[in-house]
């Protein structure tokens, strides 16, 4: 468990979900940079398939939805934006799991990309500012969405970064879901901070309404206890006619409600004797 003091945001371990983010990213910008002194017309087109854009990821590039953060502008964003995955992803890593970052990461990615997508495509041609060839990428949404988690579950810890800024993780996710929507808006890239709020916002909602340990943790726990009834009540309906048949024999049988033989004698049954399996 994370202590109530500071904390201070050094490199924390490269592992898990974690890991994978930054490997991807990483592999997807060099590919780019390195097809682009190749065959700069085919990068261009590998970009357009990759970044979000709401005219035609709604239509018909679904999987846009999913790569647009591991396409970046430029190495310099894509350095703090990985840096920032790696501090906070790893700590909420080591807490929630690699499965429950792993389903986080990627809801509020398609939720909130969906989300914005819409609210976009909707109003083209009704706000000024939202035209016909819009498009964001990078993993700064994700970032924020990262920062609202970790401010979630640690709202009140303080944050020592590079032993120069300390403050309250809650202070800090505010603080810098302002400053990154200030920046976006400045450079007229209004469908990048519409994208950043609606990431941010699905992943509130995520951690306001999902269960503890993940949406994907209940569901197999929801399906194994139905497949678990099903076969309680098959081998009951196996039991009764087992029953009857030794009733017909002219032999008694005693069975539990569960479906289990009971040993006529009385004597205790103990649950790891593999002789009563039935």
């Amino acid at each position: 468990m994370r202590s109530n003091g500071p904390v201070t945001l050094s490199l924390p371990p490269f592992r898990g979900i974690t890991r994978r983010i930054v490997l991807t990213a990483i592999v997807v910008f060099f590919a780019i940079a390195l097809l682009g002194l190749i065959w700069p017309e085919l990068a261009r087109l590998a970009i357009g398939l990759l970044i979000l854009q709401p005219e035609v990821s709604l239509h018909r590039l679904i999987w846009e939805f999913v790569t647009y953060p591991f396409v970046s502008g430029g190495l310099l964003s894509l350095l703090f934006s990985l840096l920032s995955v790696w501090f906070f992803g790893s700590a909420l890593e080591d807490e929630r799991g690699s499965r429950w970052l792993g389903e986080y990461f990627f809801l509020t990615t398609i939720g909130g990309g969906l989300l914005a997508s819409i609210l976009a495509y909707a109003a083209i041609d009704h706000v000024s500012g939202f035209r016909l060839g819009l498009n964001t990428y990078g993993l700064w949404p994700e970032v924020l969405a990262l920062l609202v988690a970790f401010a979630w579950f640690h709202a009140e810890d303080e944050l020592r970064l590079y032993f120069l800024i300390r403050m309250k993780a809650k202070y800090l996710a505010a603080i810098w879901l302002l400053v990154y929507l200030a920046t976006a808006l400045i450079g007229g890239d209004r469908f990048g901070a519409l994208t950043a709020l609606c990431v941010a916002l699905c992943g509130y909602v995520y951690l306001r309404f999902a269960p503890r340990q993940g949406l994907r943790f209940a569901a197999s726990e929801k399906w194994f206890g139905v497949r678990n009834a099903y076969y309680r009540a098959k081998r009951r309906r196996a039991a009764k006619k087992f029953t009857v048949y030794m009733k017909k024999q002219g032999k008694d049988a005693s069975i539990d409600e569960s479906g289990r033989y009971v040993d006529p004698s009385g004597t205790p049954r103990d649950p790891n004797d593999k002789r009563w399996m039935n």
